[in-house]
């Protein structure tokens, strides 16, 4: 399988907040994030979500309050979930 990403991807490990509108807030893993998304750790049984549902995300734990921003799923697997940012236009 080619990788046909366009963007590079840096590993970062840090706390993230999802708040989902149906299913409420969960606070998940990242494992790595470039300048379009970021890859959240989620096991199969704890994975809800579905692919192009989109919800809020925050990082937990930087010194200073991070931004809300709006995130897509764009690929789902058995590690867990690829998220889209969504840039409001």
């Amino acid at each position: 399988m080619s990788n046909s990403r366009n963007h590079l991807r840096t590993p970062l490990k840090v706390r993230l907040r999802i708040d989902h509108p149906v299913h409420g807030e969960m606070l998940v893993t990242t494992r790595d994030i470039s300048d379009c998304g970021v890859y959240v750790l989620m096991d199969q049984a704890q994975n809800v979500l579905a692919l192009g549902e989109q919800m809020q995300g925050q990082v937990q734990g930087l010194p200073m309050e991070a931004p809300i921003l709006t995130l897509e799923v764009v690929r789902i697997e058995a590690q867990g979930v690829g998220l889209r940012f969504v840039h409001s236009e």
